[in-house]
């Protein structure tokens, strides 16, 4: 699609805009399922980099504390009870500003293996990364990486300017060439214009093949950072943002994800009626706060919805034994 054909689906009337997202993703996915994925900062805070919105920015002074790498064991058995609460996918995020050769990023290819022998999907946003860690990444058994593209290429250097809008690209690219899928979204609500959301969405359209999966937050303003002040994001630019993604990327999984707590029930199921089908569990992602599993569980069983499987979408991963 075009910017202009972008633009003039996020335009529509909302119901309108509803109902065909809602079209779309019954085209593509079962309705009924929704991924549940569990977050986990194996590293916190120290980062070099600036990004506005994040917290664990060493230069921004906020209630972080930071804490070095996290031994393989603990993580480990964090996945074990993430799989037991019902999610299929386990993230692994560290404040860091690119991978560096070293005896840390030999823990995390460590951690990925023993979490992929449980047969759950591992992601890790770890930051920049090479081609060829992104293979030692694979050999490990990671099966996504998350690297999110923020914004818009024309608003990103109003919010970061530690790195260009391409080192977010060319890690991407990297990444694919390694053999892992892709997990890369934005934010809304750091003072970007709707054109600005509208460009996030081309450029992620832009990448071939298209993401697997597309997280969509809502900043979630942490005293401290730049954007401590920002206004709170109306609940129908998620929704109308969220029904957007899931028609001009039909075939990704579209993740509810950072801002959920602030969310009604009502509002959460209107996200899911336009498209979105993965949330995180768990009280926390990576710093900042999340629905606790109850109260998800309990959203789930009012809206008739339950967790997928691990790896319901890639049949390829049961032929291999992983999931038996």
């Amino acid at each position: 699609m075009t910017k202009e054909e972008i633009k003039a689906i996020y335009q529509l009337p909302l119901l309108e805009l509803i109902s065909r997202a809602s079209e779309v993703h019954r085209r593509y996915h079962n309705p009924a399922e929704v991924q549940m994925s569990s977050l986990l900062s194996i590293k916190t805070g120290g980062c070099p980099e600036d990004c506005a919105y994040c917290p664990q920015a060493a230069r921004y002074h906020t209630e972080i504390k930071i804490h070095k790498l996290m031994e393989k064991e603990d993580v480990v058995e964090f996945a074990k009870k993430a799989m037991e609460n019902g999610a299929s996918r386990v993230c692994l995020g560290a404040a860091w500003r690119e991978v560096r050769n070293n005896r840390d990023f030999d823990k995390v290819l460590q951690m990925v293996k023993e979490i992929s022998e449980l047969g759950m999907e591992v992601c890790a946003t770890l930051g920049m990364l090479t081609e060829e860690q992104a293979k030692k990444l694979a050999g490990a058994g990671l099966y996504a990486y998350n690297h999110n593209l923020d914004t818009s290429e024309e608003f990103y250097d109003k919010i970061i300017t530690t790195r260009k809008f391409n080192d977010r690209i060319n890690t991407l690219k990297n990444a694919r060439k390694a053999g892992l899928t892709i997990c890369s979204g934005g934010i809304i609500g750091m003072g970007e214009s709707e054109d600005d959301r509208i460009g996030m969405l081309y450029t992620l359209s832009l990448l071939k093949p298209a993401p697997e999966s597309v997280p969509i937050n809502t900043l979630v303003a942490v005293k401290g950072t730049p954007l401590e002040n920002a206004p709170p994001v109306p609940v129908w630019d998620l929704v109308r943002m969220i029904a957007t993604t899931r028609i001009v990327l039909p075939t990704s999984m579209v993740r509810l994800s950072a801002g959920r707590n602030s969310l009604s029930t009502e509002a959460q199921a209107l996200c899911f009626i336009a498209g979105a089908n993965s949330i995180f569990l768990g009280d926390k992602l990576l710093t900042t706060p999340n629905p606790c599993e109850h109260e998800d569980m309990e959203l789930f069983k009012v809206l008739g919805i339950k967790p997928m499987a691990p790896y319901a979408k890639h049949p390829e991963k049961k032929k291999s034994g992983i999931n038996a």
